[in-house]
């Protein structure tokens, strides 16, 4: 037998659980209606009673999402308000999961309706949660309704903390993976956005190792976007896709692997390169939305930028010509254009004909650029550890010769003495 113990109507929980459920029912008339809201306050009384608070927020957020649409975003916001503040008083981590997973689900159920409201609703839950993989989960629905709802510049500013999130989270694996490819979703569609598209994809496809191939093949399909989306930005020249093996996989697909081969073009050949796979994979850019002239015109800066770290510093004007395909009164545009992409510094020494380097990037790092910077490193640290032994040493030869300077003094005052 079920006790009821009386409850005010200005119980929130179950003043909300009234307003939603006579909205529902006004066009069924009073006959009909009655019955059913007396159920539902019911319902809603034994749930508070009992402690019941999953089951409460069940039946509310139902009641909530089936009027959504017929009251203001005021009361709507209002409403959910005290729906999720239902999770204060859950104290089982696994019934707070529960209780977010039916709040949430029901949130994002029609992203096209006050969609901004909605992931406001979703930052309002996530505050209120202490729960970490709750907030994680929270915050998965959150970028699934920034898409659907296209909404998206309202969550791509936190992206910026998806580092420190991830400490909070502590997430597996497998969720890190799932994060990394919604927030790429995400800004997917935002042409301002490419660099992080793809920083976001190479994190996600980092997550893979040497595993099963069943496993590997699940990152065929973001492995080629990615490849793609780094060959046709026209301002991103470095990436470090070619060592993952995610990306490594594509080499030995039957259908991928010119997409791979293409990869290891632009981070490891130059434009003749480049030229003999366009000529021998006729229809290959088009099926990927990509442009010969794009590609051309990025290659021949990648190619000089390979000049620049091969040549010792100096370039004559005759190898960027050669190597760029480009005709003698270009060359000079060609270097213009890779110091405005900050590709490289350098200085034309027209008299000689010549291209000074003093910097230039690297188009993958690699354990070959590893090396590099370490033995970079070693020659800097063994410079600084010689001059502070020089240093040293002039410092105990100055002293030696203060004291020796006092001591001839004192022996030069005893004589006169």
């Amino acid at each position: 037998m079920t006790t009821i113990v009386p409850t005010s109507e200005e119980d929130p929980f179950l003043a909300v659980v009234r307003f939603t459920s006579q909205l529902a029912w006004a066009d069924a008339g009073p006959e009909a209606a009655e019955p059913e809201i007396t159920r539902l306050c019911r319902e809603a009384e034994e749930s508070i009673v009992a402690g019941k608070w999953l089951e409460l927020a069940t039946l509310m957020v139902t009641s909530a999402e089936l009027v959504s649409s017929k009251i203001s975003e005021k009361d709507l916001e209002c409403t959910y308000t005290i729906i999720c503040s239902l999770v204060k008083n859950v104290n089982s981590p696994e019934d707070v999961l529960e209780m977010v997973k039916a709040i949430s689900s029901k949130v994002v159920q029609q992203p096209s309706d006050k969609a901004s409201l909605r992931l406001k609703i979703l930052f309002n839950l996530y505050n209120l949660l202490a729960h970490p993989y709750a907030r994680f989960q929270v915050y998965m629905k959150a970028l699934a309704l920034a898409v659907d709802g296209k909404v998206t510049e309202f969550i791509i500013p936190s992206f910026k903390k998806i580092d420190s999130f991830l400490k909070e989270w502590n997430v597996e694996i497998k969720d890190q993976r799932d994060l990394f490819l919604a927030i790429a979703n995400v800004v997917r569609e935002n042409k301002s956005l490419v660099k992080e598209s793809l920083t976001f994809l190479t994190k996600y496809l980092a997550t893979f190792s040497n595993e099963d191939a069943q496993v590997l093949d699940e990152a065929k399909e973001a492995a080629v976007r990615a490849v793609i989306e780094f060959v046709k930005a026209s301002t991103i020249f470095q990436c470090d896709l070619l060592d993952l093996p995610a990306v490594a996989q594509l080499e030995k697909d039957a259908k991928y692997a010119p997409v791979y081969q293409l990869l290891k073009i632009f981070l490891t050949q130059r434009l003749n390169a480049y030229t003999e796979f366009q000529n021998a994979n006729s229809g290959f850019l088009e099926t990927y939305g990509l442009v010969d002239e794009d590609c051309v015109t990025k290659m021949r800066l990648l190619s000089l930028v390979d000049l620049a770290s091969d040549e010792s510093g100096k370039i004559p004007y005759t190898s960027i010509k050669d190597t760029l395909q480009v005709n003698a009164e270009e060359v000079e545009l060609w270097i213009v254009r890779a110091i405005s992409a900050k590709l490289i510094d350098c200085k034309m020494d027209q008299m000689n004909q010549v291209v000074i380097v003093s910097r230039c990037s690297e188009r993958e790092f690699g354990s070959k650029q590893w090396q590099s910077l370490r033995s970079k490193l070693a020659t800097w640290k063994d410079n600084i550890t010689n001059i502070i032994s020089t240093i040293e040493s002039n410092k105990v030869t100055e002293e030696g010769s203060q004291v020796s300077s006092s001591s001839a003094a004192a022996i030069q005052g005893l004589s006169v003495r």
